[in-house]
Parts: structure tokens; C-alpha cells; sequence
């Protein structure tokens, strides 16, 4: 038996995947509600839980709590390019949005911008501000509920 199989990041992405699986139809609506018209037949949540099932095979070799990517439950520095300002978020599914506290739903223009990019990539995102790039520095596993 695999050490991983009670890792806490293993079991909260499983747990995810069940929800998902679960609120499949309400998300994707949810989804489309949200995302930008060209946006809105892309199989958002299909390709999210692709990505975390390849990563889950490959969890045998993770030791801490970094991630390669933003998943959901992760909490992702960021530095904006224009100023060189560095902020944190923390995104999780839309009932657990609070901006104030710095969690922010998948769903959100920057949170749906953000999930599953990489470590050190460099992100275009649009923002009801406008357009800005920011690099991301540090992406953790935050399990909360």
C-alpha cells in the first residue's frame, strides 16, 4: 500500500472530485452564469478533474504541501506586473468565496484565470479593472473547510 493514499493533499483533492462529480450540473451553470461568452462551452470542470486525476497518480512523490499547479484549495501568490505589487488568494468553490479575507471563488474572473497555471508562469488576466499580467511565486495547499 502506497504511503500516499492518506497524504491530506490526496484526500482533499478526492474530496473535491466527489463534489464535483456531485454538482457537476449546478457548477457548470454556475460556470457559464460567470465566464465571459467565448468562454462559455469550454469544459471548465472537465479539464480541471483531468488535471487533478494525472496528478494524484503522481502524488507518491510529493513530501509538503506545494503544488506544480493551482488547484482548487490552493493558496497562490502572485506579483502584478504593472506595480510589482505581491498579494496572496486562496481559491476555493463559490460558497466559500470572501474577498475580504482572501478567498475567492474558482468561478471569479481571476480565480477562473488562475487555476491550473504553473509555478513562476506568467498570466495575462483580465479583471473588471482592466488588463494586467501577474507571475506566480508560491502556490500552497490550504485545506479549509
Amino acid at each position: 500500500m502506497s504511503r500516499s493514499i492518506h497524504h491530506p493533499l490526496r484526500n482533499s483533492l478526492v474530496k473535491q472530485l466527489t463534489f464535483i462529480d456531485e454538482k457537476r450540473v449546478e457548477l457548470h451553470d454556475l460556470y457559464k452564469a460567470n465566464a465571459p461568452n467565448q468562454e462559455r462551452n469550454h469544459p471548465f470542470f472537465d479539464v480541471y478533474v483531468d488535471e487533478v486525476e494525472k496528478f494524484l497518480v503522481e502524488i507518491d512523490q510529493q513530501a509538503d504541501s506545494s503544488l506544480p499547479k493551482v488547484f482548487i484549495g490552493s493558496k497562490v501568490s502572485v506579483v502584478f506586473e504593472e506595480d510589482n505589487f505581491e498579494d496572496q488568494f486562496t481559491i476555493g468553490f463559490p460558497e466559500q468565496s470572501d474577498p475580504d479575507r482572501g478567498y475567492i471563488s474558482v468561478l471569479s474572473p481571476l480565480g477562473r484565470q488562475l487555476l491550473l497555471r504553473s509555478l513562476d508562469e506568467v498570466v495575462p488576466v483580465s479583471t473588471p479593472n482592466g488588463e494586467t499580467r501577474v507571475t506566480i511565486r508560491r502556490i500552497d495547499f490550504k485545506d479549509y473547510e
